[in-house]
């Protein structure tokens, strides 16, 4: 009976970080590119920052674009949610979210902003296209997307929910929107 437990326990025993293969920040920055970019717009928490930006590693995010008055790297803030990730991923601040908007859509990608709005795709029954490049837009805690962002879209994918709340935390919502595209990548 006690070898049956220990035969079980050992079957699903935690792996060791040493066990998950995972690449170092240099080989991340080398590996090929996902086409998809995160965008946080105006994000104020710098703890959502770090998450976005671990997040953004675990799902090979290109890039994160932080707009406006979200918290920059270095930040002792980033850091304690992001463990590190701001080394991995590359980002750029713009002051203005529309301008980082602006860039993206000349570069090819299509714009996607993260949003309850009136045509708003729902992510269940949307799948990125292969080949397409996007741009994932990610709005503020209390106020979302700003509407010229939502104007200046391709598009917007809305989380279906179904509790009495009508938003998740932006960094869940980040998590649940990339691995959506990674999984259909």
């Amino acid at each position: 009976m006690y070898s049956d437990y220990i035969r079980i326990m050992m079957q699903n025993r935690k792996l060791l970080n040493i066990e998950l293969g995972r690449v170092s920040a240099q080989e991340y920055k080398e590996l090929p590119e996902s086409g998809i970019v995160v965008v946080l717009d105006n994000v104020r928490s710098a703890h959502n920052v770090g998450s976005a930006f671990r997040t953004a590693d675990s799902f090979k995010a290109d890039k994160v674009w932080l707009c406006g008055i979200c918290a920059v790297p270095p930040s002792a803030e980033i850091h304690k949610s992001a463990l590190g990730a701001e080394d991995s991923v590359a980002w750029e601040h713009v002051d203005d979210t529309i301008k980082a908007v602006r860039m993206l859509k000349e570069q090819g990608y299509k714009i996607v902003s993260i949003e309850q709005t009136v045509n708003s795709v729902m992510l269940d029954g949307f799948k990125p296209e292969k080949g397409e490049k996007y741009a994932l837009v990610f709005g503020n805690e209390v106020s979302g997307v700003r509407q010229d962002v939502v104007d200046a879209s391709d598009f917007s994918l809305e989380v279906p929910q179904f509790g009495t709340k009508h938003s998740l935390n932006v960094s869940v919502t980040v998590g649940v929107i990339l691995w959506h595209f990674r999984l259909f990548a």
